[in-house]
């Protein structure tokens, strides 16, 4: 729950910022916007859905459970995406709720999508995340052994369709967000998901697609003590 919303006025901020930073950049593409919904209560989640908010970020499967398919249900387009870190265990629930996983990041959990490719009718979009800091406390595919990864994925009959990767805290991002954009060339992959509310004019111009953004949409959030896990 978050203590005051103005919901579709920060959006329709939001989206003028991310507008004129293309412009700036000179881009024809649009950029997408991911609306990070993490703990926050549905009703505010659907007012962003009823102003034309289609694709949301959740890090939490079992949270996305719980909030997600009555509200699929009323706003059939949305896009959810999976933005925090995926476990093995996880994998099967992740597949029936997110459209999109960004997370994936090791073998172990590319051989459980393997596994469930076959049992469902839709099968999300997958992103592999990049540790492009090479910090220890993060998730993420070392930036040396992505494109390995990448390959050995596409072998499992996987299809990769983008990278995800967040910048150190308190760096200047850009070096990273440009490692994350040559990494994805060599890749051929099209899809780069990078840039959140302090840095996406810079993820822009260095190549981002998809922005994610939670803060600066919904406000401060108050987190529960018994979150969902």
């Amino acid at each position: 729950m978050i203590k005051n919303n103005n919901v579709l006025k920060n959006l329709k901020a939001i989206k003028k910022e991310i507008g004129n930073a293309s412009k700036l950049s000179q881009l024809k593409k649009k950029i997408n916007l991911v609306a990070v919904s993490k703990t926050i209560d549905p009703y505010f989640i659907c007012q962003a859905a009823e102003s034309g908010q289609v694709s949301f970020g959740e890090n939490k499967v079992q949270e996305a459970l719980h909030k997600w398919p009555q509200i699929k249900k009323n706003y059939p387009k949305t896009i959810l995406h999976m933005i925090g870190p995926l476990q093995s265990n996880k994998v099967k629930d992740a597949i029936k709720i997110f459209d999109i996983i960004e997370t994936v990041d090791r073998e172990k959990i590319a051989i459980e999508l393997k596994k469930n490719m076959d049992k469902y009718s839709i099968f999300p979009q997958l992103y592999v995340q990049v540790n492009i800091g090479e910090e220890k406390q993060k998730f993420g595919c070392s930036p040396s052994e992505t494109k390995r990864f990448i390959d050995n994925c596409k072998n499992y009959g996987l299809k990769i369709e983008g990278v995800m990767g967040i910048p150190p805290q308190g760096e200047e991002p850009a070096p990273y967000f440009a490692l994350l954009s040559n990494i994805a060339k060599e890749s051929n992959i099209v899809n780069i998901s990078m840039g959140m509310s302090k840095d996406f004019e810079t993820a822009i111009y260095l190549g981002a697609t998809s922005i994610r953004i939670g803060t600066r949409i919904f406000g401060e959030r108050e987190y529960n003590k018994k979150d969902i896990t």
